[in-house]
């Protein structure tokens, strides 16, 4: 179902003017993570050294959940809850396929963790609650406005993403809690169109947690996901008119090594056309585990060419942080 803008509207008002009001959300578990990235991240450039979000105690040894790009390459994690008492915490793990990342902090904030709810019994124009921590602007309310797959420009994608209007712009890690309290999404990003109407709607996007469920125990074990590592090219791109743009091309990444450049239109993998950008996730996912070689048709200056990207896994690429 498509929410009309008018519905979209109305929801997300009476969500913030408390009609109906959810259930508050257990807030002692709602911290400040504050971040330091290892000397000579590959991610500053884009994520900054110095790092600042939201986390949610989901156990009572101190685990926490956050949104993953906040950890990567962290040489120094710091844990502030609402009493402003400090603890160190370190990178338990981080899963690229659905964005979530762990921290543990020791000792444990004393607090009783949330509880796990389920995304998928959310409905659209239902009413929740957006806690961050208070530096971040607190508890709001919002509507669930639309709920569909998500892609994104640095090889992401998902299924079944949240998206709540009005938008919180300092949402990295904010929890999203359902009506009973529970923890259903934590989130991502901004968004200029929230119900991808082609009109601008703000939003901001969630992942849902029962993305998190099954991956769960992976994670805290051996930091991430088990089985083949996703193949990764170190790209960025653009859907334009159904055509897939390259927009950057990451430093010493497999796709630079392959000689594929900003600007360059890509047309295929592996003898396959694809006709935008969750086509091209699709082909390339599909092709093998990460280090095996991949065949991108590409158009350069009006001639197509064909270039074999030896794949790699983006952990790989990343500077090392230090596990619980």
């Amino acid at each position: 179902m498509t929410v009309s803008l008018f519905s979209a509207a109305l929801a997300a008002w009476r969500a913030t003017n408390g009609i109906p009001q959810p259930a508050s959300p257990p807030l002692d578990a709602v911290v400040k993570l504050s971040i330091r990235a290892v000397e000579g991240a590959r991610t500053a450039d884009s994520l900054g050294t110095e790092r600042e979000g939201t986390g949610i105690v989901i156990d009572d040894q101190g685990l926490i959940l956050t949104i993953g790009y906040l950890v990567l390459e962290a040489a120094s994690v710091l844990v502030i809850d609402g009493d402003n008492r400090i603890y160190p915490a370190s990178v338990v793990g981080f899963d690229h396929v659905t964005g979530f990342g762990l921290l543990r902090a020791k000792p444990a904030p004393p607090c009783a963790p949330v509880e796990l709810g389920d995304s998928s019994a959310l409905t659209e124009l239902q009413g929740l609650v957006v806690a961050c921590h208070e530096g971040g602007g607190g508890v709001t309310g919002a509507a669930l406005v639309s709920r569909r797959r998500f892609t994104g420009w640095w090889e992401y994608m998902i299924d079944d993403a949240l998206f709540t209007a009005p938008p919180r712009y300092e949402h990295s890690g904010a929890a999203l809690f359902d009506g009973e309290g529970r923890l259903v999404g934590i989130a991502s990003l901004w968004v200029s169109d929230a119900l991808n109407t082609g009109m601008a709607f703000p939003g901001n996007m969630f992942v849902p947690i029962n993305l998190l469920k099954d991956v769960l125990p992976d994670l805290v074990k051996s930091g991430r996901r088990r089985g083949d590592k996703r193949p990764w090219l170190g790209l960025n791109t653009e859907q334009l008119e159904g055509n897939v743009v390259v927009s950057r091309v990451l430093p010493d990444s497999p796709a630079e090594h392959a000689g594929v450049q900003r600007g360059d239109v890509i047309l295929g993998v592996g003898g396959d056309s694809i006709g935008g950008q969750s086509e091209f996730y699709e082909s390339l996912w599909s092709s093998g585990a990460a280090g095996g070689d991949v065949m991108l048709h590409i158009v350069r200056d009006k001639s197509v060419r064909h270039l074999i990207v030896q794949t790699g896994d983006r952990l790989d690429y990343l500077q090392p942080w230090r596990l619980g």
